[in-house]
């Protein structure tokens, strides 16, 4: 398999895609709103990419809760936001704690249902005042206790479905002010990222991690972190402690430029196991599938790791009174 999470174009896996897919096999498809129109139709998508792709090849999607959600009401449960939950925590702590950990769940066994392996959830950014409404709600709060504490909940409450969480966005995207989807952010030299680090510290157990578009001057003043050999091995591997599955957010994002062979080859040199591009376009997914390599030997364990960590942390859950429980906490 090729060191690659691709998307698709539309609802329906295309010839063009099951050429490519069985020439140069990625090790997982993220799906997004425009290839979900409901349950059945994601149900024969999900079967066709089986047939398809090699069998440890994931299924990822973005389920998060809140305004980021792939699965949607009427077909699906809507969550509530991190920034919702955090609210929550603030007046009852234990309330706030399982609140995460039954939405983890709730959201958890809706995608291993509807059959996705991952899911890029939960959000470890610390918000910071001024920051990016890119992030925003999507962040559990503005101190990395209270981020530790709920983003902790939320991926048990995930891996209790038989789903692996993805830590996002490594080292910490909370002090950002601009989008990284349509420009590179800079944080400059002298910004405190003691509680962000601490947060990915405190989460490093997690299967997988997402890297984050931004140049943390501090650290490295040319390359964002998904670029940066610096950041990566120094802090994400090093001061972080992470061993598990490392994917760089998406590859065509405003924050990034340049051809997609280079980003995709720029982030594997830096030391991302998988480069994640998720426009969906044939000319993109090519190129992208083209330019990554096979998997590394330690891609290929670290991802195996994950795998068995999901299926050793999965419980016989009751969504009934999941949904009883949580509503008894939040709306």
């Amino acid at each position: 398999m090729k060191a690659a999470i691709v998307g698709l174009e539309g609802p329906e896996l295309t010839p063009d895609e099951i050429s490519l897919f069985r020439a140069m096999p990625p090790a997982g498809v993220i799906l997004f709103a425009r290839n979900i129109t409901g349950p059945r139709p994601l149900a024969r998508l999900v079967g066709d990419l089986r047939e398809v792709l090699a069998p440890e090849c994931v299924l990822m999607v973005d389920q998060e809760g809140g305004r980021v959600a792939r699965l949607r009401p009427p077909d699906w449960l809507g969550h509530p936001s991190a920034g919702q939950i955090g609210t929550l925590y603030a007046g009852d702590p234990e309330a706030g704690i399982r609140a995460a950990w039954l939405t983890g769940a709730l959201i958890g066994l809706d995608c291993a249902e509807a059959g996705f392996d991952v899911v890029c959830a939960p959000v470890l950014d610390v918000f910071a005042p001024g920051g990016t409404e890119a992030i925003g709600d999507r962040s559990f709060g503005t101190t990395a206790d209270q981020v530790i504490a709920l983003a902790q909940a939320m991926a048990e409450g995930l891996l209790s479905a038989g789903v692996q969480p993805v830590g996002k966005h490594a080292p910490g995207h909370g002090k950002s002010r601009l989008d990284s989807h349509l420009g590179l952010p800079r944080i400059g030299p002298d910004a405190d990222l003691a509680p962000d680090i601490a947060v990915f510290s405190a989460l490093s157990t997690l299967p997988w991690m997402m890297t984050a578009h931004i140049i943390y001057a501090g650290l490295d003043n040319r390359r964002a972190a998904t670029l940066s050999p610096t950041v990566i091995d120094g802090v994400i591997r090093g001061s972080i402690g992470f061993e598990g599955v490392l994917v760089s957010d998406d590859l065509a994002m405003g924050a990034l430029s340049g051809p997609v062979a280079e980003r995709v080859r720029g982030s594997l040199a830096a030391g991302c196991d998988l480069a994640m591009h998720c426009s969906g376009r044939m000319e993109h997914t090519s190129a992208v599938l083209a330019a990554a390599p096979e998997l590394s030997a330690h891609a290929v364990a670290r991802m195996a790791a994950g795998r068995a960590m999901a299926e050793r942390c999965r419980l016989q859950l009751d969504r009934a009174a999941l949904l009883a429980d949580r509503a008894g906490l939040i709306g």
